[in-house]
């Protein structure tokens, strides 16, 4: 590229979108990362970086710092997430062929804290102006105002009487017409023959933890809206990060590294149990929650494994860094889950304050989504899965060039395939004690979130 990288931040007028970010996602190639109506939107591409292998991340995090050391960046608003932008999905394995990628968009809309941005990014010559910045926006709207933040959240049409879930007022979606549900790569008897294969493996030594995945294949005639996806997620699953890149689209609620100056969060997940097994349980449901959960030397075991993978990882850049000494309970619409938050002081590495990418380099993949020791579950989740997980439990957010980012694990997500075809994963860990029955229903609560988005009922 020869021309200058260049970007305008302006302020935007809050009050005109009540909605947050979930009111911009109103094209189905939106790029997309929202919690709890904050986040970042992205419309159009002006860059791309794609890598495999295992230095995708590293060769992704040269290419971006290389894009805006010279950049001209105006910027009145100077937050997280201004100025110049990427939004990243990168292969769950180092030997998958899916392309690991950056995408830098045109425009970007940002909400944080109560504030809301615009930014434009450009290679061309010419004046960056207000007046093009805003011109630009309502084009990738297509001349339009903002949509209503989700159908399902604010559509009196569906005529029922809304479900309290995770806090939040939920409305029973409509049914797809015609939508069916296919095996992926393993049938369920084959894939709970792979679970006890785990089990076994376990029992020999060979490794303390197996993260195993599957995937099932929705064809619906009508057609995939992935923007009513997006927003009906980002409404239903607040707690959780909706991402949406290049057709993966999913709400995790996992956080793999946050990073903000010098500061690291992390989220980590392991332990699940779906609300649906609640019923019928006398009590309240989350003191249920936290007996079964809590209470569960096999969930305790499984939940420390994560914790003591991502914070080994992270301490070489860390100069401080402490965690929950007990792990709480997250409490989503569709499941439980114990969970921990872990807090870093970035230190300087080799004269510098690692990138985000760097650190994921480094972290990625932890024992949440893999197993421990790392190379033994990677070896045996390619022997027993018989399926590359492309995106799907990989890392998936964005970066600016100040250096701050968010980059969730791309969990409770599926694969646009084609317009009418959705590819869905989910995965469960797997450690000795685990009954292959069991963690086939915990998949099918794992899926429910995108299930549910597209309208589809198991």
């Amino acid at each position: 590229m020869t021309s200058t990288f260049r970007t305008l931040t302006i302020p935007l007028d809050g009050k005109a979108f009540p909605g947050g970010l979930p009111s911009f996602l109103v094209r189905d190639d939106v790029l997309c990362w929202t919690r709890r109506e904050a986040g970042l939107a992205g419309f159009g591409e002006i860059a791309r970086f794609t890598a495999t292998g295992p230095e995708r991340f590293l060769e992704a995090d040269i290419w971006w710092r290389h894009l805006v050391i010279e950049a001209e960046i105006t910027d009145s608003v100077e937050l997280p997430g201004t100025g110049p932008v990427a939004f990243g999905s990168f292969a769950f394995s180092k030997t998958s062929a899916h392309e690991s990628r950056l995408v830098v968009p045109e425009i970007v809309v940002g909400v944080r804290d109560g504030q809301v941005w615009l930014t434009q990014l450009t290679f061309d010559d010419g004046d960056l102006t207000e007046e093009g910045a805003l011109a630009a926006l309502d084009r990738w709207l297509s001349g339009g105002r903002p949509a209503a933040a989700a159908d399902s959240a604010g559509n009196p049409d569906h005529g029922e009487v809304p479900a309290r879930a995770g806090g939040a007022v939920v409305r029973p979606l409509p049914l797809a017409a015609g939508a069916t549900l296919h095996t992926g790569a393993l049938s369920e008897e084959a894939w709970m023959a792979a679970v006890e294969a785990g089990v076994a493996e376990i029992r020999t030594g060979a490794l303390e933890k197996l993260v195993l995945a599957r995937d099932v294949v929705a064809t619906v005639p009508t057609g995939v809206n992935a923007a009513k996806v997006l927003r009906e997620l980002a409404v239903r699953y607040r707690e959780c990060w909706t991402y949406g890149v290049d057709g993966l689209v999913g709400a995790t609620p996992e956080m793999l590294i946050q990073v903000e100056g010098r500061t690291a969060q992390a989220r980590v997940l392991a332990g699940t149990l779906d609300r649906r097994d609640a019923h019928g349980e006398d009590g309240i449901p989350m003191d249920y929650a936290t007996r079964v959960l809590a209470g569960s030397e096999k969930q305790r075991h499984e939940h420390e494994i994560a914790i003591q993978s991502l914070t080994t990882q992270l301490a070489p850049f860390s100069e401080a860094m402490n965690a929950h000494d007990e792990p709480f309970i997250l409490e989503l619409p569709n499941v439980w889950h114990l969970a921990s938050d872990v807090k870093a002081e970035l230190t300087e590495v080799e004269g510098h304050v690692p990138t985000c990418l760097a650190l994921i380099n480094a972290l990625h993949p932890t024992a949440a989504v893999c197993g421990t020791p790392t190379q033994v579950a990677g070896a045996l989740i390619r022997k027993l899965e018989h399926l590359d997980r492309g995106p799907y439990a990989g890392p998936v957010g964005w970066l600016d060039a100040a250096g701050n980012g968010e980059w969730g694990i791309a969990l409770r997500g599926a694969v646009i395939e084609a317009p009418d075809t959705v590819r869905l994963y989910a995965g469960c860990g797997i450690v000795d004690g685990s009954q292959p029955e069991a963690e086939l229903a915990e998949t099918w609560a794992k899926f429910r979130p995108m299930l549910e988005a597209l309208g589809i009922r198991n």
